[in-house]
């Protein structure tokens, strides 16, 4: 057998969602170019990671397979989700906002042909109504028929996921095993330093040195192949490492969190870790021109790691089946 490289990788996660991950903190009427933006620029988005290449996941939320608001509709899940906060529920907010001008920022189904069939890309969910696992009044039985709904869905396009990130990075163990009836293979889980347990309470504190940690922390979030295959049961969680914060106008801290990134980008490198890098397309939706400068400054510094110290880009699903072999 071909022995494996395990020279250090560096993941890639995007949480494809649109307006279904922001719907409960914006009114879409005043997001038009935001959204516009996010779907020219993924393109872009896959060109660089082919010219520097990059392995990623699209961890993509199934309400975005749909082609319009009629097939919407005809996807309801057995269970419907049930949240306290009324707010969250995409089912009521999906059927408030029915109308042709709203389809473009609700589904994207050429979008996810186009990634599927870009090299190096694995197709994973995010659920398929961005599934809140943690948030009061939601049940186990709910999530189980939200994710059938995207498997069922995924396969109408010859995709087979087999790997998950939870909306709002709300983990929540006991819903696993669900994941592995369905046949995904990795989820992606939170650091383990407090500020980012239990997300759905989002204190300000956690606010706080979330966003300190992103310019100015010391913590090593990289982690060792062997630690995969000693956490994992049927299902391997893959610790994020990294968000990739949005473009600000503030030079000094964007040259501080690039900064970071590169330096613990390199500490994974030299060290055969794991560095896990995530973010939003939409993201991008705000300084399109400037996150996608910042992007290819970051994909840079790894190819320069990829040739010195052999770091290998791999997406999530990859990365699992490396562990398996150890």
């Amino acid at each position: 057998m071909t022995k494996l490289n395990n020279s250090g990788f560096l993941v890639i996660s995007l949480d494809f969602e649109l307006l279904w991950g922001i719907f409960d903190k914006v009114d879409w009427r005043n997001k038009k170019e935001y959204f516009e933006n996010t779907k020219e620029v993924i393109p872009q988005i896959l060109q660089l990671f082919q010219e520097y290449g990059i392995h990623a996941t699209w961890a993509t939320v199934g309400m975005l397979f749909n082609r319009g608001w009629n097939q919407w509709k005809s996807n309801y899940p057995k269970v419907i989700p049930y949240y306290k906060n009324e707010k969250l529920n995409p089912y009521e907010y999906g059927t408030s906002i029915v109308s042709p001008s709203t389809e473009e920022f609700c589904f994207a189904p050429d979008l996810i042909k186009q990634i599927n069939s870009t090299h190096g890309q694995e197709l994973a969910t995010h659920t398929y109504s961005h599934y809140y696992c943690k948030e009061e009044g939601q049940k186990l039985k709910m999530f189980k028929s939200d994710l059938q709904v995207a498997v069922k869905l995924s396969k109408t396009f010859g995709i087979e996921l087999k790997s998950l990130v939870f909306p709002r990075n709300q983990f929540n163990e006991e819903y696993v095993k669900i994941c592995e009836e369905l046949g995904i293979e990795n989820i992606r889980t939170n650091p383990s330093n407090w500020y980012w347990n239990n997300p759905e309470q989002d204190t300000l504190s956690q606010k706080i040195f979330r966003s300190g940690d992103a310019y100015f922390g010391f913590h090593d979030k990289s982690y060792n192949l062997k630690d995969l295959k000693a956490n994992s049961n049927a299902v391997i969680h893959q610790k994020a490492s990294r968000m990739l914060r949005p473009f600000s106008s503030n030079r000094m801290l964007e040259f501080f969190k690039l900064r970071r990134i590169k330096e613990e980008i390199s500490h994974s490198a030299k060290h055969k870790k794991i560095y896990h890098l995530w973010w939003h397309p939409h993201n991008f939706g705000e300084f399109p021109k400037e996150s996608l400068n910042q992007l290819e400054t970051i994909l840079k510094h790894y190819q320069y790691c990829n040739k010195k110290y052999d770091f290998e880009s791999l997406t999530m699903a990859e990365l699992g089946n490396r562990a398996k072999y150890l």
